[in-house]
């Protein structure tokens, strides 16, 4: 059979035949060292041309959010936008927007583990990054809206030697600690999942340098069968306590809303409603990135139409929860008979901010319903804008539930009209630059997809089938 090569960054990559490339993929007889050679090469290989131009951009993004937040914390709050009535404006959107992004890598990490669904070996490592960067970004917001930060270490639990005690009826505690936990989970679940695939790097690391850095955070790794026993163990562990942090964050989260006696966030639906826009936003940011990566790093033979496939299916039935949850939030409101909640709803449609409410309808509700269309989920650049859209509707969401419920309150001689500041403007556009940094570095030095994971699940050649039929792959 004929082995298909290309050229990816001047570097000549043989692909397994494609007489045997399958979704999922079905490797040659001569084993699995072509995915690692196409996935582990990416880090081994000279820069790329677009890196470093990528890079700094992100980096001058990344000081000028640092820069907005010095600024804000010499001169204090009053440089938002922020002003009565709306008290909470870009800091709490942007938090709960972030925190959204981040529920995409747990929920294929965990979840989708343990319910077996081999697909996600492909995806999960990017994705569980993708959460770990995107939570260090929501994590500035709630630390910077406070006004006074340099109290913001009244929110962890400190000893009572100064009498000093954190308000645990406050929301905002209660974000700290989920928020904390749900990092410090991620983080731990990422870098197990990455221990195989480091001693991999160790192996074929070139330098003295990179073979000692990679050997020390692999942590000996030998891939035998008492280390594979335990890390089968302490993953499944990991999983396990991940699963119900993918539904409790962003459940907390909304109670910071819906806590409150404000028509628009007094309301139950808050929690289910929140969880499935944070993974209908995360499976769009997914999209997003793996998309031009997959073709810029060669992957296009691990990451294949399937997976993009299937991540479309998942943001069309979370898209579809979440126009459902809009229904129900407008039906609660005309059957409780309260004119307050009456109101609140026909202000955010018809009133000063429509344009917002419209949009967020437009791109959470009606553009995913493209997805049930075949030609639509297999043409790429149509699914990348449209991952692009329904990350921007579901920001939109969050800026609908804020301000649109703050701006008109019960008593006319109150109501007022939020505009963001350029500092609300820069802080938030500064926060994509950390984002892309810690990524852009990620891809540079680490395996973009788990190595391990997709041996196991690849298919093998069976030499004894008369057309190379597939059997089952070891696990490493």
């Amino acid at each position: 059979m004929a082995r298909a090569s290309k050229t990816v960054n001047g570097v000549q990559l043989t692909a397994p035949p494609q007489e045997l490339v399958r979704e999922p993929l079905v490797a040659n007889q001569r084993g699995l060292g072509w995915l690692s050679d196409a996935v582990a090469g990416i880090s081994e290989r000279p820069t790329p041309k677009w890196w470093w131009p990528a890079f700094l951009t992100s980096l001058g993004l990344m000081t000028v959010c640092f820069a907005m937040i010095a600024y804000l914390m010499s001169t204090g709050v009053g440089v938002w936008g922020l002003g009565h009535p709306v008290m909470w404006g870009w800091a709490i959107v942007n938090f709960v927007w972030w925190i959204g992004i981040g529920h995409a890598g747990t929920l294929i990490s965990a979840i989708l583990f343990l319910l077996r669904q081999r697909w996600r070996t492909a995806v999960n490592r990017a994705a569980e990054a993708m959460t770990i960067f995107a939570v260090m970004c929501a994590g500035i917001f709630p630390v910077i809206h406070v006004g006074r930060i340099w109290f913001a270490w009244w929110l962890f639990p400190i000893p009572n030697a100064n009498s000093i005690w954190p308000q645990f009826r406050s929301p905002l505690m209660w974000d700290v600690f989920a928020v904390s936990t749900y990092f410090t989970v991620s983080l731990l679940f990422w870098y197990m999942g990455l221990i195989p695939d480091l001693a991999v790097m160790r192996d074929r690391a070139k330098t003295k340098l990179k073979k000692f850095a990679y050997g020390l955070f692999s942590l000996g790794w030998l891939g035998a069968n008492r280390h594979w026993s335990n890390y089968e163990k302490a993953y499944l562990l990991l999983a396990g306590l991940s699963t119900p942090l993918v539904l409790s964050v962003h459940s907390i989260v909304s109670l910071d809303f819906s806590v409150s006696q404000l028509p628009g966030w007094h309301t139950t639906i808050f929690p289910p409603y929140f969880v499935a826009g944070a993974v209908f936003s995360g499976f769009g940011m997914v999209l997003t990135l793996l998309i031009p990566l997959r073709k810029m790093c060669g992957l296009e033979d691990v990451i294949t139409m399937r997976h993009i496939e299937l991540m479309c299916k998942v943001t069309l039935a979370t898209g579809t929860i979440v126009g459902y949850a809009y229904g129900m939030e407008v039906f609660i409101a005309w059957y409780s008979g309260n004119p307050y909640e009456q109101f609140a709803f026909w202000n955010r449609a018809f009133g000063p901010y429509w344009w917002s409410y419209w949009i967020m309808l437009s791109c959470n509700v009606f553009i995913p319903q493209l997805f049930w269309f075949k030609k639509v989920r297999r043409n790429l650049a149509v699914v990348w804008v449209m991952s692009i859209l329904v990350n921007v509707g579901m920001w939109f969401e969050r800026f609908v539930i804020v301000v649109t419920s703050l701006n008109r309150d019960f008593l006319p001689a109150n109501w007022g009209y939020y505009v963001p500041t350029w500092v609300d403007i820069l802080t938030y556009v500064g926060t994509f630059g950390l984002f892309f940094t810690f990524f852009l570095l990620f891809l540079r030095f680490l395996p973009i997809v788990a190595i391990a994971e997709v041996k196991g699940v690849i298919p093998q050649a069976d030499p004894h089938h008369p057309l190379g039929g597939a059997k089952p792959g070891a696990h490493h």
